[in-house]
């Protein structure tokens, strides 16, 4: 009979447990309890502690579940350091030419820039030189066309003079 109530009370849950906590709040001030209602009040106190133990016990898979979550998760973040690590000192060498290299760029553009200010300004300086000795050259050609008339105009002229000297000389005779 005693297991067929504790069966009975394990099968009505909340309402009958409420009352057997009732029954046995109120008991307790009584001095003497029948041994129905201490049989009740073991009853519950059992069930009362198996639950709370099952919770604990479960508390306890859910803690351990938790530990090697984190534990797994400590594992990848390691993982994951060392990766980030490897990658960095493999970035690293070049990173560091890389720089070396667009610093002798910059460099170079420095010293380009005045050069190239140089180049311009001596291209414009010869351009002018040019122009100015292709004048003179242009000057010159003209000045010796010039002497070239001028010498054979004065050979002509002078060779008439020797035809009426050479003429007179003649007619002297």
């Amino acid at each position: 009979m005693m297991q067929t109530e504790q069966q009975q009370q394990q099968q009505q849950p909340q309402p009958q447990n409420q009352l057997m906590v009732q029954n046995s709040g109120s008991l307790s001030f009584s001095s003497h309890m029948s041994k129905e209602d201490e049989e009740m009040s073991k009853s519950a106190l059992s069930t009362f502690r198996a639950k709370e133990e099952e919770i604990e016990r479960k508390k306890m898979e859910v803690r351990e579940k938790v530990q090697l979550q984190l534990g797994r998760v400590e594992e990848e973040t390691k993982r994951l350091a060392m990766i980030r690590e490897e990658l960095e000192a493999l970035a690293d060498p070049m990173r560091k030419e890389v720089a070396l290299v667009r610093k002798k760029i910059d460099t170079v553009n420095k010293e380009l820039k005045p050069l190239g200010h140089t180049c311009q300004k001596k291209e414009r300086e010869y351009k002018e030189a040019l122009e100015a000795f292709n004048e003179k050259n242009k000057e010159k050609v003209q000045l010796i066309t010039k002497l070239m008339e001028l010498v054979s105009e004065s050979e002509k002229l002078r060779m008439k003079k020797l035809e009426e000297l050479s003429k007179n000389v003649d007619t002297i005779h």
